[in-house]
Order: C-alpha cells, then sequence, then structure tokens
C-alpha cells in the first residue's frame, strides 16, 4: 500500500486530499501544527472523522522542528511527499515577513533534508501564482520570469522553487512544483475573500471591495486542485528524473465585482459594497496558462466557477446553519 505524506494535511486543501486519498484505498500520514493563524477548531473538525481509519495517522508537530519532520519519515516508510504546509496569505506577509521565511524557507528545507536522509525521491510541493507578481502578458506561463515578488509570501515561494531544484540536481529527487491559482470550496479558510463575503452577506454586512473591482483572479475550486495534486503524484511515482514547474489553475479568471455578484445570486441577497483602496502586496490579476499540466498530466478543471459558488455556498450554510 503506498503511504503519502501530507504535510498541513489538517488544512484547507491538505485534508480534501487525504478524504480523496483514503476513498482511494491509499495510506495517509500527515503532519500539521494546528497553528492560530485562523482558529484551529477548524482544522480539527477538517480531520476528525479519519482518526478512526486505519490508513490514517497524524503528528501533531511543526515543519520547523527537525525532530517532527524526521519522526515522521523515520516510522513511516513513505512513498511521495506532498509538502502543502506553509504560512499562507499575502497581507499578513508583509506584516511579519520574517515568520513566513522561517516556515516557508526553513521548513520547507527540512522536508527537502527528511526526504534526502531517507532516500525518498518523489515529491509534489505547492507552489503559488503570487511568484507571478504584476505580471502583464497574460496568461501566465511557467517559462515566465518571475524574479520581481511583490510581497514576502511570494518571495518564499520562488525561493521554494529554486531549492527544490538544488534537491532535484544533487539528489536524484523526483520533484514536482505546483503554483496554484485562488482555491475556493468547502472547508476554506474563514479569513480567503469568497468565505468572508458569504459570511458577510448572510448578515446582512457591507462588503469591502478594494480598488473599483476589476482586479480578477484564476478561481480553482478545491476538487480540480486535488486532481491536479494526484496526477502530479502519480507522475513522479512513475517517471525518473523529473523537475517541473506546473500551473493548476481554472483558465478563466473571474473580476473581484462579478465574483461577488455570484455570490450574492447564490444566497439570493443584494451585496452592499463599500469600496476602499487597493491594499499592498495585492496583484492585479492572476490568468493560469495550463497548457502544460494538460499536457504533462491530462489535467482539465471541471468545475466552473458558478457551479463552484454555489457548491461552497450549500456546504457553508450546512456547516455554519447554527
Amino acid at each position: 500500500m503506498e503511504v503519502y505524506f501530507i504535510t498541513g494535511g489538517a488544512g484547507f486543501i491538505g485534508s480534501n486530499l487525504t478524504e480523496r486519498l483514503l476513498n482511494e484505498g491509499k495510506k495517509v500520514v500527515v503532519l500539521d501544527n494546528f497553528c492560530d493563524f485562523y482558529d484551529p477548531l477548524i482544522k480539527e473538525n477538517n480531520i476528525k472523522k479519519y482518526l478512526e481509519n486505519k490508513n490514517y495517522k497524524l503528528y501533531r508537530g511543526d515543519i520547523r522542528s527537525k525532530y517532527d519532520v524526521e519522526r515522521v519519515f523515520c516510522e513511516n516508510k513513505v512513498d511521495v511527499v506532498i509538502h502543502l504546509a506553509a504560512m499562507a496569505g499575502v497581507r499578513p506577509s508583509i506584516e511579519n515577513p520574517v515568520l513566513y521565511q522561517e516556515v516557508n524557507g526553513i521548513g520547507t528545507q527540512n522536508i527537502l533534508e527528511g526526504a534526502k536522509k531517507n532516500s525518498v525521491k518523489n515529491l509534489v510541493m505547492a507552489s503559488s501564482s503570487s511568484v507571478y507578481g504584476n505580471c502583464k502578458e497574460v496568461p501566465f506561463r511557467e517559462n515566465m520570469t518571475v524574479d520581481f515578488a511583490i510581497s514576502p509570501y511570494a518571495a518564499t515561494k520562488k525561493a521554494n522553487e529554486v531549492m527544490a531544484h538544488v534537491y532535484h540536481k544533487l539528489d536524484d529527487m523526483n520533484i514536482i512544483m505546483l503554483r496554484f491559482f485562488t482555491v475556493y470550496g468547502p472547508r476554506q479558510r474563514p479569513d480567503l475573500a469568497i468565505s468572508k463575503f458569504t459570511r458577510l452577506m448572510l448578515n446582512d454586512e457591507e462588503i469591502p471591495m478594494y480598488g473599483d473591482g476589476s482586479t480578477s483572479r484564476d478561481y480553482t475550486y478545491i476538487d480540480d486542485i486535488v486532481e491536479g495534486i494526484c496526477r502530479a503524484s502519480d507522475y513522479v511515482s512513475s517517471h525518473q528524473n523529473v523537475y517541473e514547474i506546473l500551473n493548476i489553475g481554472s483558465n478563466n479568471p473571474i473580476s473581484l465585482k462579478e465574483m461577488i455578484t455570484i455570490i450574492g445570486k447564490s444566497l439570493g441577497k443584494e451585496p452592499c459594497i463599500k469600496v476602499l483602496p487597493m491594499q499592498a502586496g495585492d496583484v492585479d490579476k492572476t490568468f493560469a496558462s495550463i497548457t502544460k499540466a494538460k499536457k504533462l498530466l491530462g489535467y482539465e478543471p471541471n468545475v466552473d466557477f458558478e457551479e463552484g459558488i454555489k457548491r461552497f455556498v450549500k456546504w457553508y450554510i450546512e456547516t455554519y446553519k447554527d
């Protein structure tokens, strides 16, 4: 039975991925520190139904700790590492850049070192569309120059791509870096716009809209993200001498104003918008070219934005109805 080691496995993406892998009969080992970036109880609820599954093992630990990371590798015969753990968010990274460097930089190197010491060759690692900064040319392609980050978060993700390449070259690791584009769906972090706006509309509160609403994002539904991760995992496990950077997105940007309108439509609410100035670190748009992921992995997003919002709203109301 294949063993998947997921860092950050109690979070939004990690817990959805865990569900998929367990349903496929895989063994899942999770390392998560349940930090208080948002309410840790949300993560506890994400994983509680897996705790009795014989194919699931949870480690409460921190990727910044060499001991915590080494313990997972030593106690499990890991086949594939899926490294999702990170301090997330552009705006918070501007307020606390050192923390982001420690978690995303040192933490990621601890994972790479742990894999190296324990002869684990296959890794899928989370990067971010943030690395593209304010690239003017669209859609964003993986071979574009991304040396001009506009947030510490983006800088740490670009640095991780570079460091992963070092381990690929020196230690023959098969690594795919996935640049995720604005993931949304059930279990989404409460601080992210779609979740926040849904809550505010249900409470008939104002929606803060930064800028004129023309900024756009390539929103990608969680099931499509999980599919991309699984396909990348299969690829690194079945090929040799792999180092790839791949966009995992929807290839369909949605403007901020349109996003607010679609949420309102799904809720049967008329949004009350409060216009605010643009915030530091925000990019004007994201737009994924997914040609390379289609060619290499057969990746194809299946959930359009309006359908994804309907699914999210249904989940949100069922989860928070009380």
